[in-house]
């Protein structure tokens, strides 16, 4: 960054640039001297745009008072914003392998415990992303055919997609589209991303309107729950021979096949975030409540637990209708505590 550009000018630079982004409009002092925090008069204002002119950061156009970046001006921005960025997502990548690490040791030994102190089967997810917003989008060239797509979501989930370029695209155009994304799309949910949004992200984009819509695809695919991705551990599934009502050769075979069939678990503890109960937190299905076949001779009591960033992971009893419920209730309401103050952190990155 050039020395002579000091904190002062640095300010007026970012809020001409973010100023013309949101309005593509020429930037006016005025204008300016409202939205910065510097406290500085218009004709302050005037002088320093008037340096940053001379310096080569802004341009004043033909028909109009006031200033828009030059190339150069976006160039010194995004290389900042980069620097920036490129920290935060390496601090993130590194928190994310950490707790995730700490998070499947801490489950599998949740799981295990649970099984041996009700004596029933028990189940634990990993946890899913709900309502998630877009943190920063950050494009890079790989060659002349690719550009590399990273997306970080809240909950500091980091999404890496390299989308296939159907024209060429130089630095300064992907600079341009960082800028572009990063202003319409931080802190919007995917169902914020609406058509309106997307077809003004491609107007402005020009003829790099394809790059635009494979990063919207990338950033809906980021938001969404990987099913594949989602671990699910479970433990005790031995324990149902020790129920005579579950125990026949073909019924307790169905049970322990069940628990292999990882896509079934998951599709069924995933409908139970949305059922649980307000007061208690958790939801109880007797028999034919519950959405698996093989488990309609049993209860099945389930709880959430929150790491927070809108992350929820499930945790599920199975055993005979003539389970202990309150004991399983108890347990299930003190691990919700327990974990909940394991994983429940607050997010530093907001």
């Amino acid at each position: 960054m050039d020395v002579e550009l000091d904190e002062r000018k640095k300010k007026i630079l970012k809020a001409i640039i973010q100023t013309y982004l949101e309005t593509g409009e020429p930037v006016g002092s005025r204008t300016i001297s409202k939205y910065t925090d510097l406290n500085l008069s218009s004709a302050t204002i005037r002088n320093e745009m008037s340096d940053l002119e001379e310096m080569g950061y802004i341009i004043q156009p033909h028909t109009s008072a006031g200033r828009i970046p030059s190339d150069m001006g976006y160039r010194l921005y995004v290389d900042e914003l980069m620097k920036e960025k490129e920290q935060e997502i390496a601090d993130i990548k590194s928190m994310v392998i950490e707790r995730t690490d700490h998070m499947e040791k801490v489950l599998q030994q949740v799981v295990k415990l649970l099984a041996s102190s009700t004596n029933y089967a028990t189940l634990i997810t990993g946890p899913e992303y709900h309502h998630n917003k877009v943190k920063f989008i950050q494009l890079s060239k790989v060659n002349e055919d690719q550009v590399l797509a990273v997306i970080v979501v809240e909950g500091n989930l980091v999404k890496n997609q390299i989308i296939d370029l159907d024209e060429t695209i130089d630095d300064e155009q992907i600079l341009k589209l960082n800028l572009l994304l990063n202003t319409q799309l931080n802190g919007l949910t995917i169902e914020e991303i609406n058509l309106g949004i997307i077809k003004k992200l491609k107007e402005q984009a020009g003829i790099h309107s394809g790059v635009i819509s494979q990063v919207v695809d990338a950033v809906a695919e980021a938001i969404a729950v990987s099913e594949e991705d989602m671990p699910i551990y479970t433990s005790g599934a031995t324990n149902i021979f020790k129920y005579p009502e579950l125990s026949d050769r073909s019924r307790a075979s169905q049970l322990i096949s069940t628990f292999e069939e990882r896509q079934k678990l998951v599709d069924m503890l995933r409908g139970t975030v949305a059922e649980e109960k307000e007061n208690t937190g958790i939801q109880v299905y007797i028999g034919n409540e519950s959405t698996l076949e093989p488990f309609r001779d049993c209860s099945v009591v389930t709880t959430t637990y929150d790491m927070g960033n809108g992350m929820k992971g499930t945790i599920a009893i199975v055993g005979p209708k003539r389970m202990d419920y309150e004991n399983v209730v108890d347990n299930l309401k003190t691990l919700k505590v327990q974990l909940d103050s394991v994983f429940k952190k607050p997010d530093t990155n907001t």
